[in-house]
């Protein structure tokens, strides 16, 4: 389930993952082979030419090496991925919630609880105004949370009425189930759109996207503390996430032509990134490191991390020739 303009390839050299990536996990456990472009012209099929097991044990995992590379270390040029079946029925929902911190706290209890929830996303209520009006479906202005269950179904029957349950000792709204494949479609339609949605918040403004990814525990207080701070750095920042892998965006909406706030969001995002630091988890779940968070990736993985970063690229890119500058 990639975003509105991503391509398999580009997913995996980023790491990526959508919004069933609770359930069936992001690129990296769901890509099989890759066949890569290596920086001396070389082709390499990364679990051999053909091959396609669903677990292996034979030398160093190399389709993991070069997924998430962000194309520092050759180009991706064929993914085999692994195929889920799909579910006998399926049922979304929307939510509203008093604060942000009632929808994440609710996130973690139907995690706790193991519904086995196959897309969980979070919107705050700038995110969840945005998408509404830019959708024309009148969202609530509040916290939202869309969930999607798989299943059979008398199981699905079951994980409603749990789902619903935890919802409403949250204080959120009362649910209503959508079951066909062209309301269903609406909804994530809405979802995956937010990227416009948060631009056409400030017509005429640029967009800057960053993510983290920390402990589920650990997520309400840093989703909290987030959104906090975005409202005392006075920034347009709508927040959303894949919650149900502990991992959210913040989509930056600002004037390009001013120094002052395009410092403030610098600012904003080394403070997001260290946040997730000292919650435990990572600079990025899903975006990559680039240029923005190169410093931060020498603060999570440490000087002996980013040696051994170094020396592998060293070996398979000796002339710096693969997206020179980048991560390391």
């Amino acid at each position: 389930d990639p975003g509105a303009d991503a391509s398999l390839c580009g997913m995996a050299a980023t790491g990526a993952s959508g919004t069933n990536a609770v359930r069936y996990g992001t690129m990296r456990p769901n890509v099989l082979n890759l066949r890569v472009v290596l920086p001396d012209g070389r082709l390499l099929h990364t679990a051999g030419p053909g091959r396609q097991p669903r677990k292996r044990a034979a030398g160093y995992d190399l389709t993991s090496l070069f997924v998430g590379s962000e194309g520092t270390l050759g180009f991706l040029t064929q993914a085999t991925l692994r195929l889920h079946p799909l579910p006998e029925a399926t049922a979304v929902t929307i939510a509203s919630f008093p604060s942000v911190g009632a929808a994440v706290a609710c996130t973690v209890q139907v995690l706790q609880a193991a519904v086995p929830v196959a897309r969980i996303e979070f919107l705050d209520e700038v995110m969840a105004d945005a998408c509404g009006r830019f959708s024309g479906m009148g969202l609530p202005v509040a916290a939202t949370l869309l969930l999607e269950l798989h299943g059979s179904r008398r199981s699905l029957a079951e994980q409603q009425q749990q789902t619903e349950e935890i919802v409403q000792q949250n204080g959120g709204s009362d649910l209503a189930w959508a079951e066909g494949q062209e309301e269903r479609e609406q909804l994530w339609a809405m979802r995956h759109n937010a990227w416009y949605a948060a631009l056409a918040l400030r017509p005429g403004c640029q967009g800057y996207s960053t993510d983290v990814c920390v402990p589920i525990s650990r997520l309400p207080d840093v989703v909290v503390e987030t959104k906090q701070d975005l409202q005392a750095s006075s920034l347009t920042g709508p927040m959303v996430g894949h919650v149900g892998d502990g991992n959210f965006h913040c989509i930056l909406v600002f004037n390009s032509q001013d120094p002052e706030e395009a410092r403030r969001i610098h600012a904003f995002t080394q403070r997001l990134g260290r946040r997730a630091l000292a919650a435990g988890g990572t600079c990025t779940g899903e975006h990559g490191v680039g240029l923005g968070k190169r410093a931060l990736l020498q603060e999570e993985l440490g000087p002996e991390g980013l040696d051994t970063l170094r020396s592998i690229k060293a070996a398979l890119d000796p002339h710096n020739l693969m997206n020179p500058g980048k991560v390391i």
